[in-house]
């Protein structure tokens, strides 16, 4: 995986959260590119190199050089792009040996993704194009049957209404392309899932197809509209600080976990300059580490508009001022903390929760009182149109009102000379544990974890 796979796995684990929070049942896909011609590329390198490759386990560590390896050997030798070929021909009629190549190839794949995900908390069901192979050819006789399907030279072609150019769902050598099988994936996610919506959370590069592929389902009586939402939730392309595409210094694609563990390095060396280290246990100081570089990765891409292009910076993302993850955390923390100075335990909390009439006599406590009560309605928002940059802007804006609201009203009085505590305003002291659970809440929908102690 690289950094192009970073917005669609942080936007859609963030959508999936937020539908199942208010009580969906959500299938969380992964739609992998495990079929076709650069699985023949890859196939026929892995012959070469490790010719006993079923008896022993090939020994690929690093699977993108393996894949640039591959790439060149075809686009330079002839006699490697046949048998490449030959490779995806097999192994679409499922042969022994070329099947159990593939799967060593995708395992080391998987293995590789799911170090990305742990680190992220991601939890996803891999179901890549493979699994469609077998739906093509009734796709295409369904098309045929109801008269939908035209021959261009030799290919079949489906010309969706109000779409300018068709899909092709059947080449001229008899094989599927990207338009059969996401035709074959859209009708297996209707008729066998039975979805109510359907988000396909890819970037919007791919806007153009989505909307065909949509348009024939729908032309085809798979779906209608008013009942199953089908909907593609675009984004745009991660940028460096040239605001050119996020690049290694060399011109390569940078690989994700390598991003993630450069987030791993500076989050901790931010932790160190506000010397953290000297006050957290080894155990606090390491959860502090992850919370904030994944937790900041994370927010830096979910709080700009998704339909936009977004400059990748650590520099700005680890910032703790203005609107990022690092602030945000900090501000989360010391919320929790106030209960925990005065003493004030959940329990007691909850007590004063059913008997404790809160009082909003200051403007501020109005104003957080307020801010707190528009969090509903914000999850309503986004459910409707999938822009969780909303999101994000408001726990700023309730982390932000909060300040205010602390600085101007007291919740514990403590004695100047000894300390001690003489008074807690529980009315107020709700309203911190009513904004630390809003704040939580909202963390969680967006994938952040947060700690106790910062």
């Amino acid at each position: 995986m690289h950094v192009g796979h970073l917005r669609s796995t942080v936007i859609g684990d963030s959508i999936c959260r937020l539908f199942e929070f208010v009580g969906h049942d959500v299938l969380r896909l992964n739609h992998l590119g495990d079929w076709g011609t650069q699985f023949g590329m890859l196939i026929a390198h892995l012959q070469d190199k490790f010719p006993n490759y079923l008896s022993v386990s090939p020994p690929i560590g690093d699977l993108q050089s393996f894949y640039k390896e591959s790439k060149k050997r075809f686009d330079e030798e002839e006699e490697f792009k046949k048998r490449a070929y030959q490779c995806v021909v097999q192994l679409q009629s499922h042969s022994p040996d070329i099947i159990k190549a593939w799967n060593l190839i995708c395992d080391v794949s998987r293995k590789e993704f799911q170090k990305i995900y742990d680190c992220l908390d991601i939890r996803i069901i891999d179901r890549g194009e493979s699994y469609y192979q077998d739906k093509m050819v009734q796709v295409i006789k369904e098309f045929e049957e109801k008269g939908l399907v035209e021959v261009d030279e030799g290919r079949k072609v489906v010309f969706p209404p109000g779409c300018s150019i068709p899909l092709t769902i059947e080449k001229s050598d008899g094989g599927f392309t990207y338009d059969t099988s996401d035709l074959a994936a859209i009708k297996q996610r209707l008729v066998e899932e039975r979805a109510d919506i359907i988000i396909y959370v890819v970037d919007s590069g791919q806007g153009i197809h989505l909307q065909n592929v949509f348009s024939a389902a729908q032309m085809i009586g798979w779906f209608d509209p008013k009942v199953t939402r089908v909907e593609h939730a675009g984004f745009g392309v991660v940028l460096g600080e040239d605001k050119k595409k996020f690049k290694t210094r060399s011109g390569d694609t940078v690989r994700l976990i390598d991003l993630l563990e450069e987030g791993l390095k500076r989050s901790m060396d931010k932790l160190k300059d506000k010397e953290r280290d000297k006050v957290l246990t080894p155990e606090e100081l390491d959860a502090a580490q992850k919370a904030v570089a994944f937790g900041c990765i994370k927010y830096a891409d979910l709080s700009h508009n998704r339909m936009n292009d977004y400059i990748f910076s650590f520099d700005k993302m680890l910032d703790d001022r203005g609107n990022t993850a690092a602030y945000l955390l900090y501000a989360f923390t010391r919320i929790r903390s106030i209960a925990r100075l005065a003493n004030i335990s959940d329990e007691q909390l909850h007590k004063a929760a059913q008997d404790t009439e809160i009082g909003l006599q200051h403007e501020k406590e109005w104003k957080l009182g307020k801010c707190i009560l528009r969090f509903p309605e914000i999850l309503q928002k986004i459910l409707d149109d999938l822009l969780l940059h909303t999101l994000c802007d408001y726990l700023y804006e309730l982390a932000t009102t909060f300040t205010e609201f602390y600085d101007n009203c007291y919740c514990v009085e403590k004695d100047r000379q000894t300390g001690q505590i003489v008074k807690v305003n529980m009315g107020r002291m709700l309203l911190c544990d009513a904004t630390a659970a809003v704040m939580a809440k909202g963390f969680d929908i967006l994938g952040i974890k947060p700690v106790q102690r910062m």
